[in-house]
């Protein structure tokens, strides 16, 4: 494309609200952890390599039945609190400012699990109740 001679309206995307195609079979719930695949679909946070969060799930999707693509889930990037997990993979106060990987859907530890984790955000803060955690996924892909 040439460049602009005149004026342009540019389209914009007003909201924090984004949605993303879901792969088959998954299941998503209200509130999880989302991460994305590298073949670009939005699914429920499990132990895998390849994946990064980008937020968590405004709405319930069921794709048990469906194919590829044939739903999408509506979710938003910000700062959620999450399950903390347990021992040496407990994220603590130090870990701040740091990224926390993927346990499951609800739970995020401070360590990969030996290269077996994804990025889920980077930590925001540590209380008794869990890991808040930033679900931005380009700041993820930075870090």
């Amino acid at each position: 494309m040439a460049p602009l001679t005149k004026g342009r309206n540019t389209p914009q995307r007003l909201g924090d609200i984004q949605s993303g195609p879901v792969p088959a079979g998954a299941v998503i719930f209200q509130g999880a952890l989302l991460v994305r695949t590298p073949s670009g679909y939005v699914q429920p946070g499990v132990p895998a390599v390849g994946l990064v969060g980008v937020g968590r799930a405004e709405e319930a999707v069921d794709n048990t039945g469906g194919e590829f693509g044939d739903l999408t889930v509506r979710y938003r990037p910000g700062v959620f609190r999450y399950a903390n997990s347990a021992g040496d993979d407990a994220v603590v106060l130090r870990d701040i400012g740091t990224l926390c990987f993927v346990v499951d859907d609800q739970t995020v530890a401070a360590t990969n699990g030996a290269g077996a984790r994804s990025p889920a955000g980077v930590i925001a803060d540590v209380d008794a109740q869990g890991v808040w955690v930033r679900l931005d996924e380009a700041l993820t892909n930075a870090s």
